[in-house]
């Protein structure tokens, strides 16, 4: 995991980056991607602020917390933070892409590799059946990455018609929406 400790308006202090680097160890077993984690620690007046950012693998959670105590907040940051992280590795938990594959029944195809070297136009090698079912943006981004795929085709919940979502190479998502005429 990779941690960065930024003090605002506090002197940098050892104790304090160990302490949550040491706290930032209890998120791990929710995410086994590289971690990023970003943590600002800053004093204002007679608050003490905690702000974590954690990136991983598509997925940004970022919780801040205030009170009298720098201790006391970083470990309230870091429960909200672990509460987030539970919830969403629920979430995965429940689409079960596992399930899906299963009940779909595809027609498999053996082809030569003699007949496919005399062929002189592409051939479809591989035909899988998707099942499309209605679902937000957001819900069809989140399916992409739980199936390890580069693009996912859905109906969109809100216009009831076929949308694309597909991952860029700078690691942001493009839609491809049909044109109304």
């Amino acid at each position: 995991m990779n941690v960065i400790t930024t003090f605002r308006h506090i002197d940098p202090s050892d104790a304090l980056k160990s302490y949550v680097e040491e706290k930032l160890e209890r998120v791990k077993k929710y995410v086994d991607e590289p971690i990023t984690a970003q943590a600002y620690l800053t004093v204002e007046k007679i608050r003490h602020i905690a702000e974590i950012t954690i990136g991983a693998k598509g997925v940004t959670i970022k919780a801040s917390e205030a009170s009298n105590d720098m201790y006391a907040s970083i470990d309230v940051v870091i429960d909200k933070i672990e509460r987030q992280l539970r919830r969403y590795k629920e979430r995965i938990k429940a689409h079960n892409p596992a399930e899906v594959l299963k009940s779909r029944k595809g027609k498999k195809t053996v082809v030569q590799a003699e007949s496919l070297e005399q062929q002189k136009e592409p051939v479809i090698i591989r035909s899988e059946p998707i099942i499309i079912k209605p679902m937000s943006v957001d819900e069809a981004v989140m399916q992409m990455d739980l199936m390890h795929k580069d693009f996912f085709v859905f109906t969109d919940a809100a216009s009831e018609e076929i949308n694309v979502i597909y991952r860029r190479k700078d690691g942001n998502y493009g839609l491809i929406e049909p044109a109304r005429s």
